[in-house]
């Protein structure tokens, strides 16, 4: 074998050492060897105790195909940490049963199982079921609200409302919505619109049909109003299997939206991305918050412009070596001024600080052109226009 085939075999090898080494696993340095689980722990909230990067605990969580459901721990269960092969692995140990390798197919509502949850699902169940994002003219064309009734201009929980549009057989549980704020970004210098956010109302239960059918009020948010649109909601009961990984190509966006009306985000708060199905984002995904470095006035570079000036300029012209040193002296009296006054240009004057990275967050419900994603970690306030990428 050549020499030159030699060396670009050891560089192909070094870059292969090189990737395997930046995709190990890495422990936290304070990880427990083992870790009784209770009530109200989620599995990334356990995983983050044994690991840096809590969403990648399905690369170290097997599954045991003899034991039923082995993807599911319960309150009081005994986590430990071994290795296998060099590997770490986490098993549980329960009384009275055999050892469990975890599974990262997760199953998330326990309200059925007692299992305790992958993630916080109390922060994310509403925006499970309803309908959140639609499309131009969408609830225009969905069932309405005709009457809430008499001598009523609005309506509230235990009231029952009037609607039209809404065929026999069709679901029995409704969502009341109205039109939202656009979702937008801006490419090449213009905005685009990806969706509108459909403001959730109050939830309906379909009580008797015909047209209008009757409908009562089960829970509101805000006054239910004559138009309020209807769209079916779907079955809460449907079990959510949230796999942490990263995505399987390089994706970037941003934070386009803060549900909840707030300006800063933090820790199990929902944001919503300018990505979403059509850029291959599918629940489940992780990715990194960066936060967007803010402009600083360079107040150095502008005070450097005059500290040096030479304010004190001799007029006697026996002094400065007869009129040609007093023209010279007079000039540089001149263009001292004119630096002084002058501004800076103002690329000069401000400077935008690097990125820095502000949590991590997770893909739950994608839609065509948008995402809405739980954040999981918060290192710092996260803000509208922040970055996302692969973590």
């Amino acid at each position: 074998m050549s020499l030159k085939k030699i060396l670009i075999l050891s560089w192909c090898l070094f870059l292969a050492s090189g990737a395997a080494l930046a995709d190990a696993i890495t422990l936290n340095p304070t990880h427990p060897e083992r870790y009784i689980v209770l009530k109200g722990d989620t599995l990334w909230d356990i995983s983050g105790r044994f690991l840096t990067e809590p969403w990648r605990w399905p690369e170290i969580w097997e599954v045991n195909p003899q034991i039923r459901n082995p993807h599911l721990i319960y309150p009081g269960d005994e986590i430990t940490l071994s290795y296998k092969d060099g590997k770490p692995v986490l098993r549980v140990h329960r009384r009275g049963r055999p050892t469990v390798k975890l599974s990262p197919g997760v199953r998330t509502l326990p309200r059925e199982t007692g299992a305790i949850p992958a993630i916080p699902i109390d922060a994310i169940k509403q925006f499970l079921s309803r309908p959140r994002v639609v499309n131009e003219g969408e609830l225009d064309a969905a069932p309405y609200i005709v009457s809430v009734g008499k001598e009523h201009l609005v309506a509230g929980k235990e009231f029952s409302v009037y609607v039209r549009g809404i065929k026999d057989g069709e679901a029995s549980r409704y969502a009341v919505l109205r039109n939202g704020p656009a979702y937008t970004h801006r490419v090449e210098g213009k905005e685009e619109i990806l969706g509108y956010e459909a403001v959730h109302v109050a939830d309906a239960l379909l009580e008797r049909g015909g047209d209008p059918v009757t409908m009562r009020l089960t829970s509101s948010t805000r006054e239910v109003r004559i138009g309020d649109r209807l769209l079916p909601v779907q079955d809460q009961r449907a079990e959510q299997n949230f796999i942490p990984r990263a995505p399987g190509q390089a994706v970037s966006g941003e934070i386009i939206s803060v549900l909840d009306g707030v300006t800063q985000v933090g820790q199990y708060q929902v944001v919503v991305l300018n990505m979403g199905e059509r850029e291959g984002v599918e629940v489940g995904h992780v990715m990194a918050v960066y936060q967007r470095g803010k402009k600083v006035r360079d107040r150095y570079a502008v005070a450097q412009a005059t500290t040096n000036l030479n304010t004190v300029k001799e007029t006697d012209p026996d002094m400065q070596g007869g009129f040609a040193g007093f023209f010279a002296s007079a000039d540089r009296l001149v263009r001292s001024l004119h630096l002084a006054l002058t501004p800076k240009i103002k690329a000069h004057q401000e400077v935008r600080l690097p990125e820095e990275r502000a949590g991590i967050l997770m893909v739950f419900r994608p839609f065509e052109r948008v995402s809405y994603a739980l954040v999981m970690d918060a290192i710092r306030p996260m803000h509208v226009a922040d970055r996302v990428r692969n973590p």
